[in-house]
């Protein structure tokens, strides 16, 4: 079984990056699926915060620090190796189990790109038909349509996150400004 890290305390901007599905092969090594094509943070991050799944835990789920020996893709998902699990039963008892990386060490995107979990949070605005600046809801959640990612707030309007329709995205005021008709 994983060995708990090193007793660090757990980090308040833990993000879900990934589940794993299953063994991957007989030495321990685990597959994972991750949230987002853009898996590069789970390759690159050596310790991961490992939180069971709610079938194996009936109390509390709070998430363990694990270090990662090895970590490569394998087609659209991640192979790794964690510290402690040792043979394909260590493995499997991770199956169902959440993967978590603190925000924080995620590299500093480049501009006018954004982390789909910095979205989440932000005031909406879209215009009525006059052309007025009208709140459409909080962003809720970030969808990938396979096109483009979609913004969903919270009475269910869904709004492309694409340049034809985002006008302005203010991280620091928490605000994304589009064309969006109010009405749609």
């Amino acid at each position: 079984m994983v060995q708990a890290g090193s007793g660090e305390p757990v980090p308040d901007d833990l993000v879900e990056l990934g589940r794993i599905l299953s063994a991957y092969g007989v030495r321990g090594w685990v597959k994972i699926a991750p949230h987002s094509q853009q898996s590069d943070i789970l390759l690159k991050t050596k310790t991961w915060w490992i939180a069971p799944s709610a079938q194996a835990s009936a109390s509390v789920v709070v998430p363990v620090a694990c270090t990662v020996m090895a970590a490569r893709r394998h087609s659209a998902s991640v192979v790794a190796q964690i510290a402690g699990c040792t043979d394909r039963d260590g493995a499997d008892a991770l199956r169902g189990a959440t993967v978590h990386i603190p925000r924080s060490a995620f590299p500093q995107p480049a501009e006018g790109e954004y982390y789909w979990v910095d979205l989440i949070g932000c005031t909406l605005y879209g215009q009525d038909d006059a052309g007025a600046v009208v709140p459409l809801g909080t962003v809720n959640e970030v969808m990938d349509n396979g096109a483009h990612a979609v913004l969903k707030v919270s009475n269910d309007t869904l709004v492309p996150f694409v340049d034809a329709h985002v006008l302005a995205v203010d991280m620091a005021a928490r605000r994304i400004d589009t064309n969006w008709p109010a009405d749609f």
